[in-house]
Protein backbone atom coordinates (compact mmCIF):
# COMPACT_ATOMS: atom_id res chain seq x y z
CA UNK A 1 0.00 0.00 0.00
CA UNK A 2 1.11 3.59 -0.68
CA UNK A 3 0.52 6.53 1.66
CA UNK A 4 0.18 10.24 0.90
CA UNK A 5 -0.41 13.31 3.02
CA UNK A 6 -2.78 15.88 1.51
CA UNK A 7 -3.58 19.47 2.42
CA UNK A 8 -7.11 20.28 1.32
CA UNK A 9 -9.19 23.42 0.99
CA UNK A 10 -12.97 23.34 0.69
CA UNK A 11 -16.04 25.49 0.97
CA UNK A 12 -18.39 23.56 3.22
CA UNK A 13 -21.66 25.24 2.23
CA UNK A 14 -22.95 22.38 0.09
CA UNK A 15 -21.76 19.55 2.35
CA UNK A 16 -23.04 17.81 5.47
CA UNK A 17 -19.60 18.06 7.05
CA UNK A 18 -16.36 16.21 6.43
CA UNK A 19 -17.19 12.64 7.46
CA UNK A 20 -18.70 10.14 5.05
CA UNK A 21 -22.16 9.23 6.35
CA UNK A 22 -22.27 5.83 4.65
CA UNK A 23 -24.36 4.39 1.87
CA UNK A 24 -27.58 4.65 3.89
CA UNK A 25 -27.29 8.46 4.06
CA UNK A 26 -27.72 10.10 0.68
CA UNK A 27 -26.12 13.36 1.74
CA UNK A 28 -22.98 14.87 0.22
CA UNK A 29 -19.85 15.09 2.39
CA UNK A 30 -16.32 16.26 1.63
CA UNK A 31 -14.82 12.87 2.47
CA UNK A 32 -17.24 11.05 0.17
CA UNK A 33 -16.39 13.40 -2.72
CA UNK A 34 -12.66 12.82 -2.25
CA UNK A 35 -13.18 9.06 -1.87
CA UNK A 36 -15.10 8.94 -5.15
CA UNK A 37 -12.28 10.74 -6.99
CA UNK A 38 -9.71 8.39 -5.45
CA UNK A 39 -11.67 5.28 -6.45
CA UNK A 40 -11.68 6.41 -10.08
CA UNK A 41 -7.93 7.07 -10.05
CA UNK A 42 -7.25 3.76 -8.29
CA UNK A 43 -9.54 1.85 -10.65
CA UNK A 44 -11.78 0.95 -7.70
CA UNK A 45 -9.03 -0.81 -5.79
CA UNK A 46 -8.82 -0.39 -2.00
CA UNK A 47 -8.28 3.17 -0.71
CA UNK A 48 -8.79 4.78 2.70
CA UNK A 49 -8.97 8.38 3.92
CA UNK A 50 -8.43 9.77 7.43
CA UNK A 51 -8.59 13.46 8.31
CA UNK A 52 -7.12 15.56 11.11
CA UNK A 53 -10.45 17.28 11.80
CA UNK A 54 -14.06 16.24 11.25
CA UNK A 55 -15.57 19.59 10.38
CA UNK A 56 -19.33 20.06 10.76
CA UNK A 57 -21.89 20.76 8.06
CA UNK A 58 -21.32 24.18 6.53
CA UNK A 59 -17.82 24.62 8.00
CA UNK A 60 -14.99 25.57 5.63
CA UNK A 61 -11.30 24.64 5.52
CA UNK A 62 -8.18 26.21 4.11
CA UNK A 63 -5.76 23.67 5.57
CA UNK A 64 -7.42 20.35 6.32
CA UNK A 65 -4.79 17.59 6.52
CA UNK A 66 -5.63 14.10 5.29
CA UNK A 67 -3.77 10.81 5.01
CA UNK A 68 -4.78 8.58 2.12
CA UNK A 69 -3.74 4.96 1.60
CA UNK A 70 -4.03 3.53 -1.89
CA UNK A 71 -3.10 0.30 -3.65
CA UNK A 72 -1.37 1.81 -6.68
CA UNK A 73 2.02 3.50 -7.03
CA UNK A 74 1.51 7.01 -8.43
CA UNK A 75 3.61 10.17 -8.21
CA UNK A 76 2.26 12.72 -5.74
CA UNK A 77 2.12 15.53 -8.30
CA UNK A 78 0.23 13.36 -10.75
CA UNK A 79 -2.15 12.26 -7.98
CA UNK A 80 -2.79 15.91 -7.05
CA UNK A 81 -3.58 16.89 -10.63
CA UNK A 82 -5.75 13.84 -11.18
CA UNK A 83 -7.83 14.38 -8.07
CA UNK A 84 -8.36 18.08 -8.76
CA UNK A 85 -9.56 17.25 -12.27
CA UNK A 86 -12.26 15.00 -10.77
CA UNK A 87 -13.29 16.98 -7.68
CA UNK A 88 -16.07 19.59 -7.65
CA UNK A 89 -15.03 23.24 -7.82
CA UNK A 90 -15.53 23.80 -4.08
CA UNK A 91 -12.90 21.20 -3.07
CA UNK A 92 -9.21 21.46 -3.98
CA UNK A 93 -6.09 19.49 -3.11
CA UNK A 94 -3.42 22.11 -2.34
CA UNK A 95 -0.52 19.81 -1.49
CA UNK A 96 0.25 16.12 -1.90
CA UNK A 97 3.37 14.30 -0.69
CA UNK A 98 4.34 10.74 0.29
CA UNK A 99 4.18 9.97 4.00
CA UNK A 100 5.04 7.12 6.36
CA UNK A 101 2.54 4.36 7.00
CA UNK A 102 2.66 5.32 10.69
CA UNK A 103 1.58 8.93 10.10
CA UNK A 104 -1.70 9.75 11.86
CA UNK A 105 -3.19 13.01 10.64
CA UNK A 106 -5.13 13.58 13.86
CA UNK A 107 -3.01 12.17 16.70
CA UNK A 108 0.30 13.47 15.32
CA UNK A 109 -0.87 17.09 15.13
CA UNK A 110 0.69 19.60 17.55
CA UNK A 111 -1.83 22.40 17.07
CA UNK A 112 -4.89 23.38 15.07
CA UNK A 113 -5.98 26.88 14.14
CA UNK A 114 -9.58 27.89 13.55
CA UNK A 115 -11.01 31.28 12.73
CA UNK A 116 -14.60 32.38 13.16
CA UNK A 117 -15.45 35.28 10.83
CA UNK A 118 -18.27 37.66 11.71
CA UNK A 119 -19.68 41.06 10.73
CA UNK A 120 -21.43 43.44 13.13
CA UNK A 121 -22.68 46.02 10.61
CA UNK A 122 -26.46 46.68 10.73
CA UNK A 123 -26.72 45.56 7.09
CA UNK A 124 -24.13 43.42 5.40
CA UNK A 125 -23.46 42.24 1.89
CA UNK A 126 -25.39 39.01 1.17
CA UNK A 127 -22.44 37.77 -0.89
CA UNK A 128 -20.76 37.07 2.46
CA UNK A 129 -23.65 35.12 3.94
CA UNK A 130 -22.19 31.63 3.62
CA UNK A 131 -18.65 32.41 4.82
CA UNK A 132 -19.16 35.23 7.37
CA UNK A 133 -21.77 35.24 10.14
CA UNK A 134 -23.86 38.38 10.65
CA UNK A 135 -23.85 39.29 14.35
CA UNK A 136 -25.62 42.64 14.86
CA UNK A 137 -26.05 43.85 18.44
CA UNK A 138 -29.23 42.41 19.98
CA UNK A 139 -30.21 41.17 16.54
CA UNK A 140 -31.05 44.66 15.26
CA UNK A 141 -28.10 47.03 15.58
CA UNK A 142 -28.14 50.66 14.56
CA UNK A 143 -25.14 52.63 13.42
CA UNK A 144 -24.78 54.02 16.97
CA UNK A 145 -25.17 50.66 18.68
CA UNK A 146 -22.77 47.80 18.12
CA UNK A 147 -21.57 44.64 19.79
CA UNK A 148 -18.87 45.23 22.44
CA UNK A 149 -15.73 43.95 20.70
CA UNK A 150 -13.43 45.24 23.45
CA UNK A 151 -15.28 43.23 26.11
CA UNK A 152 -15.15 40.14 23.89
CA UNK A 153 -11.38 40.60 23.50
CA UNK A 154 -11.01 40.66 27.30
CA UNK A 155 -13.03 37.45 27.56
CA UNK A 156 -10.79 35.68 25.04
CA UNK A 157 -7.99 35.68 27.61
CA UNK A 158 -10.12 33.49 29.89
CA UNK A 159 -9.87 30.60 27.42
CA UNK A 160 -6.06 30.62 27.14
CA UNK A 161 -4.32 27.75 28.93
CA UNK A 162 -5.52 24.29 29.88
CA UNK A 163 -9.20 24.15 30.82
CA UNK A 164 -12.08 21.72 31.06
CA UNK A 165 -14.25 22.59 28.04
CA UNK A 166 -17.08 20.22 28.97
CA UNK A 167 -19.52 23.17 29.09
CA UNK A 168 -18.38 24.45 25.70
CA UNK A 169 -18.84 21.34 23.58
CA UNK A 170 -21.38 18.92 22.24
CA UNK A 171 -21.56 15.69 24.22
CA UNK A 172 -19.44 12.85 22.80
CA UNK A 173 -19.36 9.50 24.57
CA UNK A 174 -16.16 8.56 22.69
CA UNK A 175 -14.11 11.36 24.27
CA UNK A 176 -12.17 10.35 27.38
CA UNK A 177 -11.13 13.83 28.49
CA UNK A 178 -12.72 17.23 27.93
CA UNK A 179 -9.53 19.08 28.89
CA UNK A 180 -7.86 20.99 26.07
CA UNK A 181 -5.05 23.57 25.94
CA UNK A 182 -5.58 26.83 24.10
CA UNK A 183 -2.42 28.65 22.98
CA UNK A 184 -4.00 31.67 21.28
CA UNK A 185 -7.46 33.21 21.57
CA UNK A 186 -8.07 36.71 20.27
CA UNK A 187 -10.40 38.79 18.13
CA UNK A 188 -8.84 40.59 15.18
CA UNK A 189 -10.09 42.86 12.45
CA UNK A 190 -9.94 41.30 8.99
CA UNK A 191 -8.23 43.27 6.20
CA UNK A 192 -10.56 45.64 4.33
CA UNK A 193 -12.54 43.92 1.58
CA UNK A 194 -14.33 45.04 -1.54
CA UNK A 195 -17.69 44.24 0.08
CA UNK A 196 -17.91 47.46 2.16
CA UNK A 197 -18.36 45.63 5.46
CA UNK A 198 -16.13 45.56 8.51
CA UNK A 199 -15.33 41.95 9.30
CA UNK A 200 -13.78 40.59 12.48
CA UNK A 201 -12.63 37.10 13.33
CA UNK A 202 -12.00 35.01 16.40
CA UNK A 203 -8.61 33.35 16.06
CA UNK A 204 -8.17 30.31 18.26
CA UNK A 205 -5.23 27.91 18.30
CA UNK A 206 -5.12 24.83 20.50
CA UNK A 207 -3.75 21.33 20.86
CA UNK A 208 -7.16 19.96 19.95
CA UNK A 209 -10.87 20.77 19.99
CA UNK A 210 -14.02 19.01 21.12
CA UNK A 211 -17.16 18.73 18.97
CA UNK A 212 -18.50 22.20 18.17
CA UNK A 213 -16.19 23.69 20.82
CA UNK A 214 -15.17 26.73 18.76
CA UNK A 215 -18.80 27.44 17.87
CA UNK A 216 -19.85 27.36 21.54
CA UNK A 217 -16.96 29.64 22.49
CA UNK A 218 -17.90 32.06 19.71
CA UNK A 219 -21.57 31.91 20.79
CA UNK A 220 -20.62 32.78 24.37
CA UNK A 221 -18.48 35.70 23.18
CA UNK A 222 -21.34 37.03 21.03
CA UNK A 223 -23.75 36.80 23.99
CA UNK A 224 -21.21 38.64 26.15
CA UNK A 225 -20.78 41.36 23.52
CA UNK A 226 -24.56 41.85 23.50
CA UNK A 227 -24.66 42.18 27.31
CA UNK A 228 -26.58 38.90 27.58
CA UNK A 229 -23.79 37.19 29.52
CA UNK A 230 -21.14 38.17 32.06
CA UNK A 231 -17.42 37.51 32.25
CA UNK A 232 -17.99 35.64 35.51
CA UNK A 233 -20.45 33.29 33.77
CA UNK A 234 -17.77 32.30 31.27
CA UNK A 235 -15.18 31.82 34.02
CA UNK A 236 -17.57 29.60 36.00
CA UNK A 237 -18.40 27.50 32.93
CA UNK A 238 -14.70 26.71 32.51
CA UNK A 239 -14.67 25.23 36.00
CA UNK A 240 -18.10 23.66 36.45
CA UNK A 241 -19.68 20.93 34.33
CA UNK A 242 -22.82 22.65 33.11
CA UNK A 243 -25.35 20.48 31.31
CA UNK A 244 -27.23 23.56 30.22
CA UNK A 245 -25.17 25.73 27.92
CA UNK A 246 -24.59 29.35 28.93
CA UNK A 247 -25.31 30.42 25.34
CA UNK A 248 -26.32 29.01 21.99
CA UNK A 249 -23.58 27.88 19.61
CA UNK A 250 -22.61 30.17 16.75
CA UNK A 251 -23.73 29.25 13.25
CA UNK A 252 -21.49 26.90 11.31
CA UNK A 253 -20.84 28.97 8.18
CA UNK A 254 -18.54 31.50 9.89
CA UNK A 255 -16.10 28.79 10.98
CA UNK A 256 -12.94 28.08 8.99
CA UNK A 257 -10.22 25.49 9.69
CA UNK A 258 -7.07 27.43 8.82
CA UNK A 259 -4.08 25.18 9.43
CA UNK A 260 -2.80 22.14 11.30
CA UNK A 261 0.79 22.01 12.51
CA UNK A 262 2.90 18.89 13.09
Amino acid sequence: MYHHRLVISYKGTSYFGWQDLGASEQKPTVQASIHQALKIICKYQSCTISAASRTDAGVHAQGQVVKITIAIDIESEKLLRGMNSLLPDDIRILQCAPCAAEFNSNKDSKSKEYRYYFCTDPIYNPVLNDIVTHVPCNGNASAAESIDIELMQRACKLFIGQHDFYSFARRDANIRSTYRTIFTCEILRAPPSIFDNEVFYLKIVGNGFLKQMVRYIAGALFALGRNQLSLSSISEALVDHKEEKISSRAKSHGLHLIQICY
